[in-house]
């Protein structure tokens, strides 16, 4: 194993972050996520609910890294607009909708039961 390259890869991978924090839809999901910590923070969240709680905010920030990615190579495969570019854009962004909302209904199973 060579341990510069693999020290380097997360050097790249910082990169990736960096880039992720220019887009609007992860500086919003970021936002929301530093929100949703502090108000469990607030609440009094047990081990397990933080442990529930951080899974869903990085399986979140996560997907939107790679809706974004896959936009990016969609758009550099197909720099002409295509319904087939189109759909996989579309389809990306929809699973991060699909996650999002998934993530609203565990957020109020945790939250709810806690304040009212």
């Amino acid at each position: 194993m060579d341990v510069n390259k693999f020290i380097r890869s997360f050097g790249y991978a910082a990169e990736g972050v960096v880039s992720s924090l220019r887009e609007q839809n992860f500086r919003s999901h970021l936002v929301s996520a530093v929100v949703v910590i502090l108000a469990a923070a607030f609440t009094g969240f047990t081990r397990l609910e933080w442990l529930i709680l951080l899974l869903v905010i990085g399986g979140m920030l996560t997907l939107e890294m790679v809706n974004t990615a896959i936009e990016r190579v969609v758009d550099l495969a197909s720099p002409e607009v295509h319904p087939l570019a189109k759909q996989a854009k579309d389809i990306a962004a929809g699973a991060v909708l699909v996650f999002a909302c998934i993530s609203a209904v565990i957020g109020a199973l945790l939250f709810l039961p806690k304040w009212f």
